[in-house]
């Protein structure tokens, strides 16, 4: 049995989904599924019920998975608790930083540093949200900006942000508008970014935006947020992004595109910081947890 066998069979258990477990962990559905198999066999015994409609933990897999987290948990915590061990007196710490992050966050990220300066160097480190928790859980990362939802068992999480969105439309179409109803809307495709890229949340607006009538869909691949708003500013269809004129997102902003409030759908994207538990209540961040819960005590809206 490898650390990988495990690190899947707990990525499925917590989807309850291959395809979503196997996005997770960027890899394809398939050798996911045949490696969850060869740990079953090793094990003698089958870890989930499987049907066309869903999956489910068996009574042997519901047992497996706080064993597997705690031995995962185990593994992660050795870089860091060497790091302890053998410290100089002024240690570089690392914070994961999302696409599109708020400015305003950015300012409470300089502040936090600049609070903790005697005793950590911190420095920033991008990637996607999933990416982000992940270096997090294996201890690469102190703490980490992420967008919400984040179910992590090992992690605590401080919510820090809340951004109102809007429809990212055609302004020639929108001419003279200052809001949008979703019925005005079914004649365009809503624009969905690679879904690598996107963050949990916008899989639950995508469900919801098909329940209330918005059927068609353009899927993107192999491009950023730039390949969106080409979408968007050539008439092809609509996106959902942050209303703030202050977002980072404004930036992807292309010529003949208006962001705006809707009328009868609510839309907000959270973001909160997240760090491993087990380091921030008497491990070695726990200084620079407590003052990151000062800095970061009172949650933006924007």
């Amino acid at each position: 049995m490898e650390l990988l066998h495990l690190r899947y069979f707990v990525a499925v258990a917590e989807e309850l989904n291959f395809s979503a477990a196997a996005r997770k962990l960027h890899m394809a559905a398939s050798p996911l599924s045949q490696r969850v198999k060869d740990l079953e066999h090793e094990l003698g015994r089958p870890l989930f019920d499987r049907s066309t409609h869903h999956v489910a933990l068996t009574d042997a897999g519901a047992a497996l998975l706080p064993i597997a987290r705690d031995v995962l948990d185990r593994v992660g915590s050795i870089r860091w608790r060497l790091d302890q061990a053998a410290r100089p007196g002024r240690v570089t710490v690392f914070v994961g930083m999302p696409a599109g992050v708020h400015p305003a966050l950015r300012e409470r990220l300089t502040l936090l540093a600049e609070r903790v300066a005697g005793r950590f160097e911190v420095k920033r480190w991008p990637g996607s949200t999933t990416d982000l928790v992940a270096a997090v859980k294996e201890g690469k990362l102190a703490l980490t900006l992420a967008r919400l939802p984040v179910q992590e068992a090992s992690l605590d999480a401080l919510h820090v942000m809340t951004e109102r969105l809007g429809a990212v439309v055609p302004a020639d179409q929108f001419e003279g508008r200052s809001s949008v109803k979703l019925a005005d809307l079914t004649d365009l495709a809503y624009a969905k970014s690679p879904e690598e890229m996107m963050p949990a949340y916008f899989e639950q607006v995508d469900r919801q935006l098909r329940e209330l009538g918005i059927q068609k869909r353009i899927q993107l691949s192999n491009t950023g947020y730039q390949g969106t708003s080409e979408i968007v500013s050539s008439g092809l269809g609509f996106s959902v992004s942050m209303l703030d004129e202050d977002s980072a997102m404004s930036g992807y902003r292309l010529e003949n595109m208006a962001v705006l409030p809707f009328e009868d759908f609510r839309a907000q994207l959270d973001t909160g910081l997240l760090w491993r538990r087990d380091r921030g209540s008497g491990g070695d961040i726990e200084e620079l947890v407590g003052t990151a819960k000062e800095v970061f005590a009172e949650p933006l809206v924007k």
